[in-house]
């Protein structure tokens, strides 16, 4: 399954203006599950760490920043909230620095950087790792510099594929991933945190998300219409009327998964401090 190139094709339309960028992360907020679980895992850190002076910096990385949706996310919270954004792809980097420059977010920094090379040590009050480490073979070198470039009471926040049945490996034949371009199918919630332990981390929590509810919601936003769009690029012409018929039940079913308890999901929120 090729991921990829319909991002891309995606990130091509909308980045025509400003305000297509901006629709484009507010549609990724609504439609896909994990970023309804990382949101509302920032908003109960920064309800934990924010000290009454609300003008407190706080610095923050986002390890693996993408098309910037969450850079966005953090940014808007607070001014005083300054993220050095990384990536490994030259094009992502230049264009997000151009997008946020000319929307006037100056508490970010986008750069290219190898997360298994990258540390800046005792840096970070938060550092966010969203669908990543899947992508990364070494990846306990990834947690070793985490560990170092955390700040004493710092936060390490993952958003990552579980084992049991993470890319949606369950559905084919062989045990292939659903998106191909991960070069592991998911975590096991305990080797994950074990993997964290030695990096250094004293402490951890992990938690499933992609319940029952959070399947169905998966399957109807994402999957479907990503197995159409690989068919053929005319689905985006259909794509608004398939969400319109579609979306009421997959935002009730992400709504539902962030309030419930899971004994198994196909994702894992993972957190972790030194």
């Amino acid at each position: 399954m090729q991921y990829d190139p319909i991002k891309k094709s995606l990130g091509k339309v909308f980045n025509k203006t400003p305000f297509l960028r901006i629709l484009f992360y507010k549609l990724l907020d609504l439609l896909l599950l994990r970023a309804w679980h990382v949101r509302k895992e920032i908003r109960q850190w920064a309800g934990l760490s924010e000290p009454a002076d609300r003008n407190t910096k706080r610095m923050i990385l986002d390890a693996g920043s993408g098309f910037g949706q969450y850079t966005w996310f953090l940014t808007g919270m607070s001014p005083w909230w300054f993220v050095d954004a990384v990536d490994v792809k030259d094009e992502q980097i230049a264009d997000c620095n151009a997008f946020f420059a000319k929307m006037g977010r100056k508490n970010v920094l986008f750069e290219k950087a190898d997360l298994t090379r990258f540390s800046q040590p005792d840096r970070f009050d938060l550092i966010l790792s969203v669908d990543v480490m899947e992508h990364i073979g070494d990846d306990e070198a990834v947690f070793r510099n985490f560990y170092d470039s955390l700040t004493q009471k710092g936060m390490l926040l993952i958003s990552t594929p579980s084992d049991q049945g993470g890319s949606d490996v369950h559905d084919h034949e062989e045990g292939e991933s659903f998106i191909d371009e991960h070069v592991r199918d998911g975590y096991n919630i305990t080797d994950i945190q074990e993997k964290l332990n030695r990096a250094g981390f004293t402490k951890t929590e992990a938690r499933f998300t992609y319940g029952t509810p959070g399947k169905i919601a998966w399957k109807l936003s994402m999957k479907y219409p990503i197995l159409m769009l690989n068919t053929t690029k005319l689905f985006f012409i259909l794509l608004p009327f398939y969400y319109l018929l579609t979306y009421p039940v997959a935002f009730f079913c992400n709504w539902l998964d962030t309030k419930m308890t899971h004994e198994t999901g196909t994702g894992l929120i993972v957190k972790a401090w030194k």
